[in-house]
This record gives C-alpha cells, sequence and structure tokens, in this order.
C-alpha cells in the first residue's frame, strides 16, 4: 500500500491557527472542477502530488508522461488562477483556497506562478489543438484561465457534500475496508455511465479472471449536456450492485473532473485505482475517450490505445490492466458473448444508450436481457414518458411576426387540457417583471434572453410547460438555452418566418416607423440583425397561415413527438 502517513488535511489544533493567518491572506473560490482535484489531492487520491503541481513537474508530465523525479504521472494537475490574481501574488507566500461560497478549505503555499503555453499542453495530452474536435481541448482554451499556480497544500476541511455520505470514503478507509473483508486482490472499475446485464456479464468475467473482488467506483462529477443527475445514477448503480453477492462487490463514489484525454486519462485513473487499494483495473478499449460509448470511426482515440498504455505502466504503478471485453446478447442462446466470440450466423441484439433514452421517452418496454428492472425503476423515476415530461416552446422572430398571438392561443390549448402547470413568458411581459434594468444593447438582449431560459429550464425540470415568445435575434443565446432546458425535458424552438414587410404592416407599437426615422436605435430587423435559427423544430410564416392553422401545426407537432395525447379530446 502507498504511504499516506503524509496527510494533506492538517491537525484540527492548527486549523484554528491556519484560520487567523488566512484573514490577512488573499484568497480564491474555486470552481467545480477545482474542487474535485483539491478533494483528491487532500484524500490523497492523488498521491504522491502533495499540492498543485509546480512548473518543473508541469513540464516533465508534458514532455515526458512523468514527474519530475520520474514517477509515472500523465496529466498536468494544475490550479489556473487569473492574470490580474496572478500578478498580485508570489512565489513564497500563501493563498486561501475556499469553496463557491468563500469557506476556507485548505492553504497554498505558492512555490511557482506561471503561464503556460496552452497548445502543447493540447497536443501533449489531447492529441490536438483543434478545439472544435476535442471538448477537452475546448474547455482548456475558453474556460482555463491564462496561469496556473503551483504549491504544497495545507488542508483543514474537506469539500461539503451532503448526499451520499456513505459512498464517499477516502482512499485509506476503502484500503481498512479491503484488509477487514480479506480481500486479497480488488479489481477497480471507474465508470461515468449507467451499466446494464451486459456489463454485469463483462465485470464478472473480468473479475473471474483476475480471481478478485469487485471495487465498483462511478464518478460524481461534473456532468455533460443530456446526462443524468448524478442523484439518479448513484441510486442505478445500487441497483446494479444488488445484482451480484454481497461478498463480492463494493460500491464506491469518485469526486472526478474528467479531462476526456484517453488512454492518458486511463493511466491516471489506474493510479487513483491503486492509491485507493485496489491491485486490478478494468479498462475499456474506449476509456475515457470524448466519444466513449460509441463506437468506430466516432472515437477519437484508436480503440485498445487506452488498455495498452495502461498495460505498459502497470507494473510501474504498481496495478495490473485487466482488459474489459464487449459483450452482446444472441437470443437464439439466450446468453451474452463477447463480441470477438460472435460468429458469421449468430444473431445478436443490443441497445444504444439513444435508443434507451427513447424507449423511456416513448413508455416502451425495455427488454430484460438489456437492462435490470430494478434499474429502468430509478430511470424512470427521472425519465418519465415525454407526455409527462415538462417541456418548453421557444418562440424566435421579428416583432410582429406573431409570436404573441401564437402563444397565447397555445396557452389556452394547455390550459384546456390541464395535465400540466403551464407558464407564459412573452417578451414584454418578461422586460417588465425580469428585465426592466436592461437596455436594448446586444449585451443585454443576449441576459434578457438567457434570464428566459433559466427560468423555462426549472419549470422544465418541473415538469411544467414554458412557452417563450421574445425577439431573441441571436444564434448564441438560443443555443445556450437548447442546451440548459434540454438536459430537463424538451425543448422546441418555433421560427416565425413573417416576412419584414408582413411585420412592418402589423407595426402595432410603431417601432419600425420611429426606427426608420432615426428616432430609436437598435431595431431588430431595421438596424439591428435577426440572425435566423439554425435547427428549428417548426417553421411558421403567419402572412399565409392564420392563427389556428400556427396552432395546430404546433399541437401536431407536439402530439406526434409525444409531448401530449390528444386523442379523445
Amino acid at each position: 500500500m502507498n504511504d499516506f502517513s503524509e496527510s494533506l488535511m492538517v491537525h484540527f489544533r492548527r486549523v484554528e491557527r491556519l484560520k487567523k493567518e488566512a484573514l490577512g491572506l488573499p484568497g480564491i473560490n474555486l470552481n467545480e472542477r477545482q474542487l474535485y482535484d483539491l478533494e483528491l489531492l487532500c484524500n490523497r487520491a492523488f498521491y504522491p502530488l502533495n499540492g498543485f503541481m509546480v512548473q518543473k513537474d508541469y513540464e516533465s508530465v508534458l514532455e515526458n508522461g512523468s514527474l519530475a523525479n520520474g514517477s509515472v504521472w500523465p496529466m498536468p494537475i494544475c490550479l489556473d488562477i487569473p492574470e490580474s490574481l496572478a500578478t498580485s501574488l508570489e512565489p513564497g507566500k500563501d493563498l486561501g483556497l475556499c469553496d463557491s461560497e468563500g469557506f476556507l478549505l485548505a492553504i497554498l503555499h505558492i512555490k511557482d506562478i506561471w503561464q503556460p503555453d496552452k497548445r502543447l499542453e493540447a497536443q501533449s495530452i489531447y492529441g490536438t489543438e483543434d478545439e472544435h474536435l476535442h471538448p477537452g481541448v475546448f474547455n482548456l482554451f475558453n474556460k482555463t484561465e491564462s496561469c496556473y499556480i503551483g504549491g504544497i497544500i495545507e488542508g483543514l476541511h474537506h469539500p461539503l457534500h451532503f448526499d451520499f455520505m456513505d459512498l464517499r470514503k477516502p482512499p485509506s478507509e476503502i484500503h481498512r475496508s479491503f484488509t477487514q473483508n480479506g480481500w486479497r486482490n480488488v479489481i477497480g472499475f471507474h465508470t461515468e455511465k449507467l451499466l446494464h446485464c451486459a456489463h454485469k456479464e463483462m465485470v464478472l468475467q473480468a473479475a473471474r479472471d483476475a480471481r478478485a473482488n469487485i471495487f465498483l467506483q462511478p464518478v460524481a462529477g461534473i456532468p455533460a449536456p443530456g446526462d443524468l443527475d448524478h442523484f439518479t445514477t448513484v441510486y442505478c448503480y445500487k441497483a446494479f450492485v444488488q445484482q451480484f453477492p454481497k461478498t463480492m462487490i463494493m460500491l464506491g463514489l469518485l469526486p472526478f473532473a474528467s479531462r476526456k484525454a484517453g488512454p492518458k486519462e486511463a493511466v491516471l485513473q489506474a493510479i487513483i485505482k491503486k492509491n485507493f487499494g485496489c491491485t486490478h483495473f478494468m479498462v475499456a478499449p474506449d476509456q475515457a475517450d470524448p466519444f466513449m460509448h460509441e463506437t468506430g470511426d466516432h472515437l477519437f482515440y484508436p480503440p485498445g490505445k487506452a488498455q495498452e498504455l495502461v498495460k505498459k505502466h502497470g507494473p510501474e504503478i504498481g496495478i495490473e490492466m485487466v482488459p474489459l471485453d464487449p459483450m452482446v446478447y444472441v437470443p437464439g442462446q439466450k446468453r451474452y458473448f463477447p463480441r470477438n466470440e460472435i460468429q458469421p450466423d449468430m444473431e445478436i441484439r443490443e441497445i444504444s444508450s439513444s435508443e434507451l433514452r427513447r424507449c423511456l421517452e416513448f413508455d416502451e418496454e425495455i427488454p430484460e436481457w438489456f437492462a435490470f428492472p430494478q434499474v429502468v425503476a430509478e430511470l424512470k423515476k427521472t425519465y418519465p414518458p415525454r407526455h409527462k415530461q415538462g417541456f418548453t416552446l421557444f418562440m424566435t422572430g421579428l416583432s410582429g411576426a406573431g409570436k404573441s398571438t401564437l402563444a397565447k392561443a397555445l396557452y389556452v390549448k394547455f390550459m384546456e387540457m390541464r395535465d400540466r402547470p403551464v407558464t407564459l413568458l412573452d417578451g414584454d411581459i418578461v422586460r417588465s417583471n425580469l428585465s426592466r434594468e436592461l437596455n436594448f444593447s446586444r449585451e443585454h438582449r443576449e441576459i434578457n434572453v438567457r434570464r428566459i431560459g433559466f427560468v423555462a429550464s426549472e419549470i422544465t425540470k418541473n415538469r411544467g410547460i414554458a412557452i417563450c415568445a421574445p425577439i431573441a435575434p441571436y444564434e448564441e443565446s438560443r443555443r445556450f438555452n437548447r442546451d440548459l432546458i434540454s438536459q430537463y425535458g424538451g425543448y422546441i424552438e418555433i421560427h416565425m418566418n413573417t416576412p419584414f414587410e408582413v411585420c412592418e404592416l402589423r407595426d402595432r407599437k410603431g417601432l419600425y416607423a420611429k426606427a426608420k426615422q432615426g428616432k430609436i436605435k437598435g431595431v431588430t430587423g431595421v438596424d439591428d440583425p435577426y440572425i435566423p435559427p439554425s435547427e428549428a423544430e417548426i417553421t411558421i410564416d403567419t402572412s399565409n397561415t392564420t392563427q389556428a392553422e400556427a396552432a395546430q401545426m404546433v399541437m401536431t407537432f407536439l402530439e406526434k413527438k409525444g409531448y401530449i395525447k390528444t386523442n379523445g379530446m
């Protein structure tokens, strides 16, 4: 076992002293990614690091895949800070590390401050400098500050969690449990996605080959758009674990900020599992790939590369790589087979993640050969059929295009159905109640549209119907709202594509006339552009469509997609 005696968490008597000293120190509120890194540093999952990397370790990792002392380490664990803060700090000084609410968690004794070459880092760690090809590179270039700071950490408190405390045990406690249970060989399984029947067969086969018990450690991290909330995933993992003998498997939870760096991240995961006391580590062919669970050309890294790299470094890390072989169901024999053992005459069945989501949304039966009923029951609590989900209708178009009239007509139709609460977020209503202080500059228009999106996301999350009818002239804010709201339910964008000339004739507010006379500025369609949506689900031109016809178009679309049931009404 690794030596964890040099804990980064200080004695409780030193905590009070450090708190007093910290009153005169500069501090920084860490973001979610940085908090996860700090927690794994302090609980020693990132052993042998004793703080955020200093420059010589960072440069050695990029060049050699190891720390300056030669220890295998595949990826930078650095604290990024704004240049404005970096210029006020210097080596030899201290920095307070706080959570998002300003609660002091640790003291960083600064050793190095530097500006990294992010393009060199991207090429070394991700294998590309193209932020459009790899989400990790995008985050590095757009969501990571320009300066890095490194040094030793003294931890005062672990980041605060209120959920699943029985699963959030540090490496020292997990290793002690292995010893107490008499587990000599333990195979670690790092996962970020739901597990089903095929995964059970894969895990059992790997455990048999290694003659090992199983430590299943799903990630509690930063969800990607479309991911389940981690409450649902953890309950699904609990249901999954129930399919094994109790003495065979243990469930944990890892606070981990994935960078999706493929093979190199797989090596980091192997180091973490070793620090938790595992002797073996299951590695999938697509481990940590940004497009994992897709196949063939969709993967960013060559399939199997992660397995090769972990196997190469395994002896030095002190852990044995166990390949996780994908399996498929053969109905003729009512059992799973490794994909590489499938014969040409065998009929196979499998269900993708997108197909599973579709079955849940349309209330279709999910076969027991694919997913355990207990897991499906947990999923249905979060993913009810579409006709019981919330959804947002987001109308966009010029003033006078017919948005408000259609919104009111739809509001009445949904109220008559009486199956879900309905909220109308008309542009003028929002301006009066939520955005009174905003003007009509591009920046303020974007803020206004995103405010509408936030309110609509809360309505959708709580299984209501939000009808939004702003002008929303820019694609960026509409894209932001689509990504935000789609996490919680349906998002249907309706482009009111009525020609400007028709809108001008309907100009009840006199906006277009005043704009053309130069009395007001920034009117969409006159001296400010309207960017048409690139992927609207419905397009309506009210110059040749009555409002009754337009409303029927929307209702027909919603019924076809399963969001409403109008039969018999």
